[in-house]
C-alpha cells in the first residue's frame, strides 16, 4: 500500500496575495526494514532526511514570499516491498522536483521513467559510486556525499597525522562490504597501508563481555597506527574504541568519523542552522538531513535567481560554473558538471568536536580542492552530462 500525504504546505501566512509561482517539491522515500543491531542507544529517527527538507522549505519561503514564490513539500512514503515506481508516477503528475531516498536500483528505476525525463531528481540518501559514474543519469543530482568523498576525507586526515598504517574490521552486511572497499580505494589513493583485515563475526551480546572479547579478537593484528571500522549499519563499531589489543585510535564508522554534517560543527553560522533544526525536529541534524536541506536550498537559490520553476532551467543554473551556495561549512558549495555531485567539505569529527574539515590543507587540485574528495572528472565513467568536464 502506498501512503501519500502532505507534510507541510509551506506558504507563509504573511505571503502576499500576488504570489503566482508555485514550486512543488516531493520528498519520495522507500522505507526499509533495518537489520537488528547490538545496541539501540541511537535509533534512526523516523523523520531522517525529511526533517531537513522541511526546515529548508521554511528557510526558503522566507525569501520566496517577497518574490511571489510559494513552496510546498509533499511526502510520498512507500513501505518495504511497496511499488515505488507507481508512487513516483503519481508524484510526477503534480511535481517535477523530487528528493529521493532509496537504494541505487530504485533510484534508477524512478529516474528512467518516461514521466521523469522532464523532471529533476535529487539523491539525498545513498553515496553509491555507480550513480556518479557508469549509472549516472542527466536528470539526477546528488546532495548526499558519495562514499568515496567521505573515505577520501578520512585518509587525508590520517596521512596528515602520519597515521599511515591501518588495520580494518568489516561487518557482514552488503553496506559494510561496500564501505570497506571504499576505504581500500581511498587508502591506495592517499598512500595509507591497510596491513590486515578481519571480518566481524560475533553474533552474541557483547554488552557485558566487550573488554574481554574484543581485545582477544584483535590481538593477532600486526602493529598499526589506527583501526578502521567498516560498519555502515552502526552495529558493532561502538564496542571497538578503548577495547583494542594495543592502544590505538579508531576511525571510520566510529571514533574519527567523516560525515556530511554533525551537531559539533559550530563555526560559519552553523549554530544558527543547528538551532533552527533542533527547534523544528527536536533532535540534532544529521548528514541525510543536511543533504535534503541542501537540495531544497539549491532549488530555492535557482528559483530566486531565474524566477522560474522549470526543472530544466533550475538544472542549467545549478550546473553553471558560476553557481555557488552557502552551506555553513566555510566554503561555497557547487555541483560537478560531469556527474551532478554537490561539491562540499566533509566534516571529520569525534563524538564531541570537529577535528577538521576536508579537504585538508596541502592536498591540491588544478581546479577546485574539493575535487580531491570523491570521483574527479577523469575517474568518473559518467557520460550522461554534456557540460564541460
Amino acid at each position: 500500500m502506498i501512503r501519500l500525504c502532505v507534510t507541510i504546505a509551506a506558504i507563509a501566512a504573511a505571503a502576499p496575495a500576488w504570489a503566482d509561482l508555485p514550486v512543488a517539491i516531493t520528498y519520495m522515500r522507500l522505507e526499509v526494514d533495518r537489520p537488528p543491531v547490538l545496541s539501540n542507544l541511537d535509533p534512526v529517527p523516523e523523520d531522517l532526511g525529511l526533517a531537513g527538507a522541511e526546515i529548508a522549505v521554511k528557510d526558503t519561503q522566507t525569501t520566496g514570499s517577497f518574490l511571489g514564490h510559494s513552496y510546498s513539500l509533499t511526502l510520498a512514503s512507500v513501505p518495504p516491498g511497496g511499488d515505488l515506481v507507481a508512487a513516483a508516477r503519481e508524484a510526477l503528475a503534480s511535481s517535477h522536483l523530487i528528493l529521493i531516498e532509496a537504494d541505487p536500483a530504485a533510484i534508477l528505476a524512478v529516474a528512467d521513467l518516461p514521466e521523469a525525463q522532464e523532471a529533476l531528481l535529487f539523491n539525498v540518501a545513498t553515496g553509491a559510486e555507480n550513480l556518479r559514474s557508469q549509472d549516472c543519469r542527466a536528470n539526477l543530482l546528488h546532495t548526499i556525499p558519495e562514499d568515496a568523498a567521505r573515505t577520501d576525507a578520512l585518509m587525508q586526515v590520517l596521512q596528515r597525522k602520519q597515521w599511515r598504517t591501518a588495520v580494518m574490521v568489516t561487518g557482514p552486511h552488503p553496506a559494510d562490504l561496500a564501505l570497506a572497499e571504499a576505504f581500500r580505494r581511498s587508502a591506495r589513493k592517499f598512500a595509507v597501508s591497510i596491513a590486515a583485515e578481519k571480518d566481524w563475526t560475533f553474533d552474541t551480546d557483547l554488552r557485558e563481555s566487550t573488554m574481554d572479547e574484543v581485545p582477544r579478537f584483535m590481538q593477532d593484528f600486526p602493529d598499526h597506527d589506527v583501526v578502521l571500522i567498516a560498519d555502515a549499519t552502526d552495529d558493532f563499531g561502538r564496542y571497538i574504541e578503548h577495547n583494542t589489543w594495543i592502544p590505538r585510535p579508531v576511525a571510520g564508522a566510529d571514533g574519527l568519523i567523516p560525515t556530511a554534517w554533525s551537531h559539533v560543527i559550530e563555526a560559519w553560522g552553523a549554530v544558527q542552522l543547528q538551532n533552527r533544526f533542533e527547534d523544528h525536529a527536536g533532535r540534532d541534524m544529521r548528514g541525510q538531513d543536511y543533504a535534503a536541506w541542501a537540495a531544497i536550498r539549491a532549488i530555492g537559490e535557482a528559483v530566486t535567481r531565474t524566477n522560474s520553476n522549470d526543472p530544466a532551467t533550475i538544472r542549467a543554473f545549478l550546473l553553471d560554473p558560476g553557481f555557488q551556495m552557502d552551506g555553513f561549512k566555510g566554503r561555497g558549495l557547487s555541483f560537478r558538471a560531469w556527474n551532478g555531485q554537490l561539491r562540499q567539505p566533509i566534516a571529520v569529527v569525534n563524538a564531541r568536536a570537529l577535528v577538521t574539515l576536508a579537504p585538508v590543507e596541502g592536498f591540491l587540485h588544478q581546479r577546485n580542492e574539493m575535487d580531491t574528495l570523491g570521483l574527479d572528472a577523469p575517474e568518473s565513467a559518467c557520460t550522461a552530462f554534456t557540460e564541460v568536464r
